[in-house]
């Protein structure tokens, strides 16, 4: 099968990826083999193919954001019939034994299994999955649009309930790319006022047309205090930024796997008065089908830009170049 996977990290201007024939996959006990469809180019496949995520498996393929139909089932295997499309997100898996797992939990599990980190992912035209990890995919959604939904849009979703936003609140989103389109849009649908401070001229355009009150600068103030925010940009220093944008008693998600060091924070002025501060780890499983349930009701809009499985390369250098309003997605049977 053709794939790409992640030779020696460095910087994506050096092509990190290398693409070319990988033996099929054999699903195995309580495993589906998909076919591939669609696989989103998520900002944490950028960080394993540049190194600020080490990859935990030699040759790995990223890709955890992938629509696929069923082509084989493992042994025991029987969520899902041949021929069904569903979706494989980040978390691959979990023990479903430690004090986390049992505590409903499992995005803090002690010994997690990651699609396209710890396994290979969908930056292929083949992929292994768990069952009882994988998602139907709503009807409703296209192959390019469902791919973002699996992690973009899971994880937009946990950072958004991790925000804590009170009902009809404020919320401020720093960068706009796959992921925070997306949450916006979960937040608007909810009766919420969307503030985005972003530096693309697009994306601004993007959050003005999806119904946002506001869109300015990254560093920009916003017009009001805020009840809640969210950083999707990896930058360590706009943490303060949005800091100091809460009102009294607000919250700061932070959504990324990676993010660049802090500034020392001035307490006065950006912590006290009851503000936090909270990171995203993961998804549980229940996050993720909560999410597909809204998604397919609101229903979601995504903005994508497709491209052949041939060009993931230029994918992650479009992405780390703020080339893509929204999200890029990698289409096995688009293009050679």
């Amino acid at each position: 099968m053709r794939a790409w996977w992640v030779e020696h990290p460095g910087p994506i201007a050096d092509h990190p990826l290398k693409g070319g024939d990988r033996p099929e996959p054999e699903p195995g006990p309580g495993e589906i083999l998909l076919k591939v469809r669609a696989c989103g180019v998520c900002r944490t496949d950028l960080h394993l193919a540049e190194g600020d995520l080490p990859p935990r498996a030699p040759g790995v393929i990223p890709g955890h954001e992938v629509v696929g139909e069923v082509a084989g089932m493992g042994e025991s295997s029987a969520r899902f019939r041949i021929g069904e499309r569903v979706g494989a997100a980040w978390l691959g898996g979990t023990c479903g034994t430690c004090r986390f797992c049992l505590n409903d939990q499992e995005n803090l599990c002690l010994t997690p299994c990651f699609n396209g980190w710890d396994r290979d992912g969908g930056y292929a035209e083949l992929m292994v999955v768990n069952e009882d990890y994988a998602y139907p995919i709503p009807e409703v959604f296209t192959h390019e649009q469902a791919a973002p939904l699996l992690c973009a849009g899971i994880i937009g979703y946990r950072a958004l309930r991790r925000a804590a936003l009170p009902k009809g609140g404020r919320l401020g989103i720093y960068g706009f790319g796959g992921s925070a389109h997306l949450a916006a849009q979960i937040a608007l649908f909810e009766g919420a006022e969307v503030y985005v401070m972003t530096r693309s001229e697009k994306a601004r355009q993007l959050a003005l047309d999806l119904g946002a009150a506001f869109a300015g600068d990254a560093r920009q103030q916003p017009p009001v205090p805020l009840d809640s925010a969210i950083l999707f940009a990896p930058v360590g220093d706009l943490v303060p930024v949005a800091l100091r944008a809460l009102d009294r008693g607000g919250t700061l998600a932070i959504a990324g796997i990676h993010l660049s060091d802090l500034p020392p924070l001035n307490y006065a002025k950006e912590l006290f008065y009851e503000r936090q501060v909270r990171s995203v780890t993961a998804n549980t499983r229940q996050d993720g089908n909560e999410f597909m349930s809204i998604a397919s009701r609101i229903p979601l809009q995504p903005s994508t830009t497709a491209y052949p499985l041939s060009a993931a390369n230029t994918a992650l250098r479009d992405l780390a170049e703020d080339r893509i309003t929204g999200a890029a997605v990698l289409l096995p049977g688009k293009g050679h």
